[in-house]
């Protein structure tokens, strides 16, 4: 269900892109086209509203391996949409404790479908913060299935991994954290 949604948001939202033509210049028409098919809401460009999860992730010089791989999936354009969206971000340094080759084979393009499903098992579809973030609560992530969050010492974790900082985004929030989550 979850997957299903993700999908739908997502190409109701480049449908919506692709139909926004107004030209009568049949030429210029299908060029615009052409760029709407390849474009998204990650593509605009405005100085004035807040940045989206992933044009923080893209200036983090601490996630090009997580935006890498949100590139590598397909899903730039379906984190840039409204959301809300609660993403659990792993630091590039997280991504290095996996066993060597991981990351690699992954970003390969018949491993495409489990890269989602790691990526999605790191979203959660509204936002997590404050309260909602408080010792035992379970969460239900895009993929992948529960994310439990612990607290001790006044730490708070994610399955085990210390969320390390808390950005605000203006579709949702990012909780960095120090280790790559996989699905169960």
């Amino acid at each position: 269900m979850k997957k299903l949604f993700f999908v739908i948001a997502a190409t109701t939202f480049l449908v919506a892109c692709g139909n926004n033509e107004t030209s009568t210049n049949s030429s210029a028409n299908n060029a615009d086209q052409s760029s709407a098919k390849q474009s998204g809401s990650a593509d605009i460009v405005d100085d004035v509203s807040d940045p989206t999860i992933v044009q923080i992730a893209a200036k983090s010089s601490d996630h090009t391996t997580l935006v890498t791989a949100v590139k590598a999936a397909d899903l730039v354009n379906s984190l840039s949409t409204v959301g809300p969206f609660t993403v659990f971000a792993p630091t590039n340094a997280a991504f290095d404790k996996l066993p060597k080759g991981t990351v690699e084979g992954l970003l390969k393009p018949e491993k495409k479908n489990d890269l989602i499903n790691i990526l999605g098992y790191h979203t959660y579809v509204g936002v997590l913060d404050g309260v909602l973030l408080q010792d035992g609560a379970e969460y239900d992530m895009v993929f992948g299935g529960k994310v439990k969050i612990t607290e001790k010492d006044g730490k708070k974790y994610v399955n085990g991994s210390e969320i390390l900082g808390t950005i605000k985004a203006s579709n949702g929030v990012i909780h960095v954290i120090g280790d790559v989550l996989l699905p169960k």
